[in-house]
């Protein structure tokens, strides 16, 4: 796996670099071989999952071998030790070996902490994988431990060294054997204790063995030393000091100066040779046995036994701190590269330093304010250190809180200074010493912050290598797991005071809050099972201990009595011991951070920072010192000379710090190179732009436009893959920023060139205009979001930015995924799938990477969801199985449609395998998914060769066997599947099939409504009864089996609903011969019939869904109770369905049932339109006003009834009803949730939707009470009902207008329904020019049937026109009306001959309209027939074109210049014109074309050649004559009409 991750990341980062390289062939070769490593990855994922499913539990007895053979082999080098004969490999030298063996030792530790976990859990999959990672670990330090034996010149130290790397061969040996046969009993007691030891044991080893190493000894020395000299304080009472109190305090100080030093060399030797470590220990510790002395005889001149206690304790956390900073520079020593180990050196260095300063504050009576000086010094020197390499974050710090900690602190750092000065003057010297204190701890802030930004501004440099964030930050638990142990230490410290106590209890709770908080992210981003569960189980531990332990805290805080504190001591052992026990689990390499690495240019833009910081420390020194003897003597001119200038160079570096790091800011001077990089690619492209529109853009001659196109696609592709980090960086990681924009602005040269380039080579200037375009909004939607970025500079806290960034890149996603869409419909069009290939390949590799994203849903929803896509998939292939044969130009379009299903796919089955139990069949669903990703890539590029040469018939045989191999693939995928959830997979199965049979009754609900249902022999409804009757009471019985398996196994749900589904099957077949039988001269009550069916299908199909929602769910569970819900609906249905069929022959009461029924299902439809369920897809307000017409129309249908009581007029009206409530609730909701409309509109909407049904329900029940006891007062009250359903109708219209806003237009209006069948009308002309220049004309009577798509178009355009014309004159009537109305046309024309087809203005306009048309019907109907040519239909064309352009001209003459009405019917005019136009000219080309390939039999005798010619000369000057007469014909007609035109007209017309 991790060889994969590896790969995947060379495969990501050669993509990343193809776009950047300017060698054509080497970017194509780069871009090729990464495609193909890519592949190959794929599939040896592939194999090596089937491998591992293969051979899985071979792996722990092949780790077994590996670490005999490992042991063996260090007895071997031990034999050729003992004989002198141990030589080094080449390239082994001791410091190597010891790193390698120091590091090595931390990885052996936490693989074994993992397999003892994996193997406690009994999970036998990852103990072969813990198993094995520990045998390689245990192979490294192997030849670490032969290594440093052969590199050393010290025999006994090498046999030391080899001995104990043996035993750790051993002890693992038995480790794995004990984890083998725990496995075999998991939640065995005795396998696990067992275990813990042979563990225990391991790690004794594996210290013994780190010990060896050159150098460790002397620190353990130096550590045994120091613990033997803290005994000293452990006596009961302290010898009295034989000293002078002077002498003591002197020898303090002097012991406390060499002790503050010994430990800065501690630090200084841990970067040097392993013996400068053992040097400076050995002084460490010598002078720490000094210091203790000293210590001791100023206890011993203590006055009091408090003081005593307390200088004692002081002491002891001196020793404790010693021996931190001791082990804190042996682990550095030995793994130099561990993460955050200099940081807890330098931590425990400080800690030494201000223990120290403790001590001496408390005992030294020196001048006031001399003491403070000294600790101060102390302080400045332990910081001086984090300045010298920052290389690691210093603290969690942001840029910008560095920022604000440098200014803060240094307003501090001004005023103590000169409180310093001007308490020196004023010999205030208690005041003095205290800003003396407060500008050390001001002073140490501001090393700290400029270290920190130093290293965030060396990471920032776009050269240097960012670091990676792992799964757990190893600082934040060491830094925990320090802190909660000097808590405890403090805790448990006899010298404690309450309010220490409580601090410490504090500092512990929030420490151990944070541990368990960040164990709770890390469980749930591991994939890995076994790392989840341990973080959870350790998260408890911890938990589990800290409460313990606050218990007695609280007894402590009561009564301070020394059993309280012993129990206290006793609770703070586990919780230590948990704390460890984590720290060290989550230092397994797996899961910690790469850290930066920064590169020469990131160290010199650090320089400015590090030089002003080091100044202002060494200034800050030398005025302290100088303060010091100020202090003393304040008389002394000269020195006050020296402060001054110390202080102003303080002042100045300072100044110069603050700028430094303003100026160094992350990513802003990247931000505004990359903004001027991409002003000028939107120069380039504009002049490129300018080039195309004037046809002189120069074609690249010099590459394919297919590698172009490649080279575009790779490009845009890699932007998009940048906007969200860009996004991210911007508004919080300031570090990242730098490196994100430089790489975004390095894409942008090469986009250009491929899109100019593609550009160049595109022949059609739509599509040309359309590249550039679209590349020229990338660039400036990424300038965009540079601007924003630069802004928001990576800073939290500047959230008023961050709405701008967040936009920005909204706005470049849609820029990049429009030019996508265009790039791949281009690439499919040529058959090239490149583009496809790399998506699902990068889709399958998704699936395996890392941790998925939190389910926000279950493995049903999920399941759902694949099956879905992979149906598709399924449907996908056979299309394209059928298109190869017929239409090979569009399968790039159905590739397509498989790509981007299998994209959504691949993110739906990573979550499905995420939340799928056991792990097994997760992990089964992952491998049928990607090998179903194999499969769509093989059909993909088939499909793309058969575009390419569409009559290799050998290539559409190899289609046909991959889409055949994709269809196998899709059903292993559903079998997976199916084993995560038998049952749940049934139910979908279920589901699907009735769907199908709901869509059935519809069909037969049309035929029957159109009386068409007819019996296939005589029989009659009762044959039938008896089997509806049967198989109802069936689907109760299933009904009844499915509710119960929801909460039972899955075998048996699977089993319910699948007889369910055979049932519903059965009983639609009856009812649906039942309801044939009554004959078709009965079609109302056939319907009722079958709608009693469908209701109860429709219920079924919610019963299926709320059963696979609530299956394996808990008793109280809301999908318990909605599956409850769905099933009383179910009985009732079912129940209606009985009294339909026993009430159908029964003429006396069949309308009351029908009625009953439709009442029954408009309050399920109700329910279901109440619900907070969003629709699938939305309609426009103007569906939802049509849809209320019905409901009219309905009202008016059951007051009739109502009068009437005819059970005729009541069946029709439930019929009628169910129709038309059913379709207003469903356009009115799917309105309201269009994305325009505000949610007080759709809230009124549904309100209103509401309102109307339960008035129109009510209307239908007083409607069923007149036909149950018939009164002339309830037929009266009718009216009223009535009134309320009008009412509510008018209201809910009134909402939809709202919905719509100020572009409402009447849909009524004629003027509207003018422009939309014009447009209809251009829409279809357009079609059938289209169709007639690529079909060759008819040549031959009988070739009539091949070309009959064609002439539907044609009549299909002639429809269209025909519809639009009698819109136009309704039209034209109303815009007549509006004339008179204004007094621009008389109502009776003056003077009827003289003004001839203008006379009646619009109107005659509308007809002229309406008589060419008519003409062209007729001409396409001759062309249909066989008996008009193309002139016919040319000439009918150009008719319709003429006379539309007379209305439109009437408008204009007559109408308002400025009505809105005019503008569109004015666009819908020209629109028709330029179809007919295009219509000509397609017919034209067909008339020449036929005049070309019309052929000619030329007679080969002599005589009846020469009549052949004479005859076609014949017909020619015939011809000839015939045009001229039509000609004078035009003329003489035209010149007539002329003399009528109005003055008006001529002129425009001219």
């Amino acid at each position: 796996n991790s060889v994969l991750t590896l790969f995947n990341k060379m495969v990501a980062s050669a993509k990343a670099a193809v776009p950047t390289v300017t060698d054509q062939a080497a970017a194509m070769q780069l871009s090729q071989c990464a495609k193909n490593l890519a592949t190959s990855l794929a599939e040896l994922r592939t194999a090596s999952q089937k491998a591992h499913e293969a051979c899985g539990p071979m792996e722990i007895d092949s780790a077994l071998n590996t670490v005999q053979t490992l042991k063996n082999e260090l007895q071997d080098a031990k034999m050729a030790a003992v004989d002198g004969q141990l030589k080094p490999l080449p390239g082994e030298t001791l410091e190597k070996c010891t790193q390698d063996l120091g590091s090595t030792s931390k990885a052996v530790g936490s693989s074994m902490a993992q397999l003892l976990t994996c193997a406690a859990q009994g999970n036998e999959h990852y103990t072969g994988v813990a198993a094995r990672e520990t045998a390689q670990a245990l192979k490294t330090l192997a030849q670490a431990a032969r290594g440093v034996a052969a590199s050393t010149t010290d025999p006994v130290a090498a046999h030391a060294m080899l001995d104990s790397a043996r035993d750790v061969m051993e002890g693992s040996a038995m480790l794995i054997q004990e984890a083998k046969q725990a496995l075999a009993v998991p939640g065995d007691a005795d396998s696990q204790q067992r275990l813990a030891q042979v563990a225990k044991a391991v790690s004794h080893s594996l210290n013994n063995c780190v010990n060896c190493l050159p150098g460790q000894k002397d620190v353990d020395v130096a550590l045994k030393s120091i613990g033997e000299s803290s005994k000293k304080l452990l006596v009961d009472s302290l010898p009295p000091s034989s000293k002078s109190f002077q002498e003591a305090q002197s020898e303090l100080n002097q012991a406390a100066a060499d002790l503050n030093q010994s430990a800065g060399e501690v630090v200084h030797a841990t970067r040097g040779q392993s013996g400068e470590l053992a040097a400076a220990s050995g002084k460490f510790s010598d002078d720490f046995d000094e210091f203790l002395d000293a210590g001791i005889e100023m206890a011993g001149q203590a006055q009091t036994k408090e003081d005593q206690i307390q200088v004692i304790g002081n002491l002891k956390s001196i020793s404790m701190a010693s021996s931190k900073l001791l082990l804190a520079a042996k682990s550095l020593s030995v793994d130099p590269g561990a993460p955050n180990a200099k940081n807890l050196l330098a931590a425990a260095a400080r800690a030494v330093t201000e223990s120290i300063n403790q001590l001496i504050t408390l005992c030294t009576q020196q001048a006031p304010g001399q003491k403070e000086c000294d600790n101060a010094l102390r302080e400045l020197e332990t910081v001086k250190g984090m300045l010298d390499n920052p290389n690691e974050p210093v603290s969690d710090l942001s840029y910008f809180d560095c920022i604000e900690s440098v200014m803060e602190n240094s307003k501090v750092l001004g005023e103590s200074m000169a409180g310093i000065s001007q308490n020196a003057k004023t010999g205030d010297l208690l005041v003095f010493g205290e800003c003396v204190g407060v500008a050390s701890k001001a002073l140490c802030g501001l090393t700290e912050a400029a270290a920190q930004a130093a290293y965030l501004v060396g990471i920032s440099d776009p050269n240097s290598q960012a670091g990676q964030q792992g799964l757990v930050d190893p600082i934040q638990f060491a830094r925990a797991n320090q802190a909660i142990q000097m808590a405890c230490q403090n805790l448990v410290d006899p010298a404690s005071s309450p309010s220490q106590v409580l601090s410490a209890a504090t500092i512990v709770a929030k420490h151990t809050s944070a541990l368990c908080n960040a164990c709770r992210i890390a469980s749930s981003k591991t994939a890995n099972p076994i790392a989840k569960r341990h973080f959870v189980q350790s998260a408890k531990e911890v938990a589990n201990s800290t409460a313990n332990l606050v218990k007695t805290i609280k007894a402590l805080d009561g009564d301070f009595s020394e059993e309280n504190r012993n129990k206290c001591r006793i609770a703070t052992a586990p919780l230590i011991e948990a704390v460890e026990n984590l720290t060290a689990f989550a230092s397994n390499p797996e899961f910690v951070s790469i850290p930066a690495q920064i590169s020469t240019e990131g160290s010199r833009a650090q320089e400015p920072i590090l030089v002003s910081a080091k100044t202002m420390l060494e200034s800050s020194s030398l005025l302290i010192k100088t303060a010091r003897s100020l202090a003393i003597n304040p008389k002394d001119p000269p020195t006050w000379s020296v402060l001054a200038g110390h202080s102003h160079t303080v002042s100045d570096s300072i100044k110069s710090l603050i700028t430094s790091i303003r100026d160094k800011a992350p990513g802003q001077r990247e931000c505004d190179f990359s903004i001027d990089g991409i002003n000028k690619c939107i120069r380039d492209i504009e002049q490129a732009s300018l080039a195309a529109v004037s046809q002189s853009l120069a074609t690249r001659d010099d590459i394919s436009v297919e590698a172009l196109q490649e080279q575009l696609t790779s490009v845009v592709q890699e932007i998009g893959h940048l906007i969200d980090p860009i996004a991210t960086a911007a508004r919080g990681e300031a570090a990242q920023l730098g490196h994100k924009v430089t790489q975004l602005a390095s894409y942008f040269e090469p986009l250009v060139l491929a899109a100019v380039g593609v550009a160049s080579k595109t022949l059609n200037h739509q599509q040309q205009m359309t590249v550039l375009d679209q590349s020229k909004t990338l660039a400036e939607s990424a300038l965009q979001i540079l601007y924003a970025a630069k802004e928001g500079g990576g800073n939290p806290k500047a959230s008023h930015t961050h709405d701008a960034i967040t936009e920005a890149a909204q706005l470049m996603k849609e820029a990049v995924d429009d030019i996508m869409v265009t790039l791949n419909e281009a690439a499919s069009e040529v058959g090239m799938v490149g583009g496809m290939v790399d998506l699902i390949a990068e889709a399958m590799t998704k699936l395996d990477e890392g941790t998925p994203p939190d389910p926000k849903g279950t493995f049903v929803d999920y399941q759902t969801t694949v099956v879905k896509y992979s149906k598709a998939i399924a449907v996908t292939a056979q299309e394209m199985m059928t298109k190869s044969v017929t239409n090979p130009e569009e399968l790039g379009g159905l590739a397509s449609q498989m790509t981007n299903d299998y994209g959504h796919l691949a993110l739906q089955g990573r979550m499905a395998a995420a939340t799928a139990e056991p792990e097994e069949i997760g992990f089964q669903i992952r491998t049928r998914v990607q090998e179903l990703g194999h499969g769509c890539i093989f059909l993909v590029q088939k499909a793309g060769a058969l575009q390419i040469c569409p009559t290799d018939s050998y290539t559409k045989k190899e289609l046909i066997e991959c889409a055949r191999a994709v269809t196998e693939k899709v059903s292993l995928v559903l079998s997976a599947l199916q084993a995560g959830n038998k049952g749940t997979q049934a139910c979908i199965t279920a589901a699907s099939a009735v769907s199908g049979i709901i869509a059935d009754l519809d069909t037969t609900i049309m035929f029957a409504t159109a009386g068409t249902l007819n019996a296939e022999n005589n029989e009659s409804f009762a044959d039938h009864r008896e089997n509806i009757l049967k198989t109802a009471k069936a689907l109760v019985e299933d009904t009844k089996l499915l509710v119960s398996g929801a909460a039972s196994s899955q075998d048996k749900l699977a089993q319910a609903a699948q007889s369910s589904a055979n049932t519903i099957t059965q009983l639609a077949e009856v009812v649906k011969l039942g309801a044939a039988s009554l004959g078709s001269d009965d079609p109302e009550t056939q319907v009722v019939l079958i709608n009693a069916i469908k209701d109860v299908a429709k219920a079924l199909s919610d019963l299926i869904g709320a059963t696979k929602g609530a299956a394996s769910k808990p008793a109280d569970d809301p999908s318990m109770y909605q599956l409850k819900g769905a099933a009383k609906v179910m009985v009732t249905n079912v129940t209606s369905l009985l009294k339909t069929v026993k009430a159908v022959e029964d003429e006396a009461t069949r309308g009351t049932r029908a009625l009953e029924a439709t009442i029954e299902y408009i309050k399920q439809e109700l329910t279901v339109f109440q619900s907070s369920e969003v629709p699938e897809k939305t309609s426009s307000p103007e569906e939802s006003i049509r849809m209320t017409k019905g409901i009219t129309m309905a009202t008016a249908k059951a007051v009739a009834a109502g009068n009437s009581c005819r059970q005729e007029d009541v069946i029709a009206t439930a019929n009628l009803s169910r129709k038309a409530v059913a379709d207003m609730l469903t356009a009115c909701k799917q309105a309201s949730y269009h994305p325009d409309v505000s949610k007080e509109v759709r809230e009124r909407a549904l309100r209103f939707g509401t309102e109307c049904t339960l008035g129109y329900l009510e209307l239908l029940e007083h409607v069923l009470l007149i036909l149950q006891k018939a009164t002339p007062e309830l037929k009266h009250q009718l009216a009223s009902f009535s009134k309320r359903v009008a009412s509510a109708v008018t209201e809910l219209i009134q909402s939809a207008e709202a919905m719509k806003g100020t572009e409402w237009v009447d849909p009524e209006d004629p003027t509207v329904i003018a422009e939309t069948e014009l447009l209809g009308a251009a829409a279809s002309i357009e079609a059938a020019a289209k169709k007639l220049e690529q079909l060759k004309p008819r040549a031959k009577p009988k070739q009539a049937d091949e070309t009959l798509d064609f002439e539907e178009q044609i009549l299909e355009a002639a429809k269209s026109i025909a519809a639009a014309t009698s819109a136009l004159v309704k039209s034209a009537s109303a815009a007549q009306r509006e004339l008179v109305a204004q007094g621009k046309v008389g109502a009776i024309p003056a003077n009827a001959a003289d003004d001839g087809q203008w006379s009646q203005g619009l109107i005659s306009a509308a007809r002229m309209v309406a008589a060419a048309t008519s003409n062209l019907c007729e001409a396409a109907n001759a062309s249909v027939q066989g008996h008009a040519s193309e002139e016919k239909l040319i000439s009918s064309a150009k008719q319709v074109a003429a006379s539309t352009a007379q209305l439109l001209v009437a408008c204009k003459v007559k109408a308002d210049h400025d009505s809105e009405a005019m503008r569109r019917l004015q666009a819908a005019g020209n629109a028709v014109k330029r179809a007919s136009d295009n219509l000509v000219r397609a017919a034209q080309k067909a008339a020449f074309g036929k005049a070309e390939d019309d052929d000619v039999v030329v007679k080969t005798k002599f005589v009846g050649g020469i009549a052949q010619i004479i005859a076609a000369q014949e017909e020619m000057l015939k011809k000839e004559r015939e045009l001229e007469e039509a000609r004078k014909k035009l003329a003489q007609i035209r010149q007539q009409q002329y003399k009528f035109l109005p003055t008006e007209l001529r002129e425009d017309e001219g």
